[in-house]
């Protein structure tokens, strides 16, 4: 069984972006990029934060 359930998940290019509830109960957001190869990833605790991230993010993928 996952750890975290993501809700309102949304994608800003190559990058997802879903929020959840952490582990001390607060609403946080997640931002993963699901291009091959590239490994980034990142928490965040507003939205704003994780969907600039998401919008700034370039892949050095191979």
């Amino acid at each position: 069984m996952p750890r975290y359930r993501f809700r309102d998940v949304r994608r800003i290019g190559p990058v997802q972006v879903g929020t959840f509830t952490d582990r001390h109960g607060r609403e946080a957001h997640a931002t993963a990029c699901t291009a091959p190869g590239c490994d980034w990833s990142a928490e965040y605790l507003s939205a704003a934060a994780a969907e600039l991230a998401a919008q700034s993010h370039r892949c050095n993928a191979r």
